[in-house]
């Protein structure tokens, strides 16, 4: 299994050490229960940050349930009493599986903001944009979107290579002013294979070529972002220039990095 961040506790290549998350908060009245795929298991008991002994009871019940989210997430929840509503969401609006209006949603996207990790633990958030429809449902456990050729890191794709895990969240900022999370483990499955192996996959995304790659993700959490907090905003035509190397005309230097750098040498 590739390791996450709660598994790695310790890197070699000059990076900080990544924390043990139940020495990062642990109540002395608490054990981590199951959890998302590849979070820790019923079995694996927690001890206090001093060392004491294993305890069990408090979050026995979370566990023997099987409730969604991370040991972390039910610890804090019984620290801070918040556990009987994190358990009526979870109840009530996470599932396992797109349901249709989520199908719905997710067709008319024009943009995602995409969470990974490497195998320590080492974070990058990233931005995905196109027409409705970049973002394509293959079935209700399925969602692919298309890699680009772009700066060359391949943040997002070396991190999925080392730990699939996944967190996409899709907002609304137009009409609904309602957002969705989908959790899952990514693939990464080059361009001709996939389309060999989904009829009407889009070729050309706005952008005069198709995609290099896409990203599949197996969907194992999908719920709702209430809308408390999500300003509207009005969509207003643009011009883009796809496919230019020109540091000006694509804003690649918008922060000064490589000018004052060079400034300096």
């Amino acid at each position: 299994m590739t390791p996450t961040a709660r598994q790695v506790a310790s890197r070699t290549d000059g990076r900080p050490a990544q924390q043990p998350a139940n020495q990062l908060f642990q109540p002395a009245n608490a054990q981590q229960p199951t959890g998302r795929p590849g979070r820790q298991q019923p079995g694996q008991a927690a001890t206090t940050r001093s060392g004491g002994p294993p305890v069990r009871q408090a979050l026995e019940p979370c566990a023997q349930q099987g409730q969604p989210g991370s040991g972390g997430e039910h610890l804090l929840q019984n620290a801070y009493g918040t556990r009987d509503r994190a358990a009526r969401f979870y109840r009530d609006q996470v599932l396992d599986r797109l349901n249709d209006d989520m199908v719905t949603f997710v067709g008319r996207m024009e943009m995602a903001f995409i969470g990974t990790a490497d195998a320590g633990g080492e974070c990058d958030s990233t931005f995905r944009a196109g027409p409705p429809g970049f973002l394509h449902v293959l079935d209700d456990r399925r969602i692919a979107y298309p890699e680009y050729r772009g700066n060359g890191v391949l943040a997002s794709l070396g991190n999925i290579s080392e730990n699939p895990h996944v967190g996409l969240l899709m907002i609304d900022f137009i009409e609904d002013l309602i957002g969705l999370h989908v959790n899952g483990r990514a693939r990464i499955v080059e361009d001709a294979d996939l389309r060999a192996e989904t009829p009407g996959l889009p070729s050309e995304i706005e952008r005069g070529g198709a995609p290099e790659r896409w990203v599949v993700v197996h969907v194992e959490e999908a719920y709702v972002h209430c809308r408390k907090h999500i300003p509207r905003m009005q969509q207003v035509p643009r011009d883009r220039d796809w496919g230019t190397d020109d540091v000006r005309r694509k804003g690649g230097d918008y922060f000064g990095a490589r000018a004052r750098q060079g400034a300096t040498r």
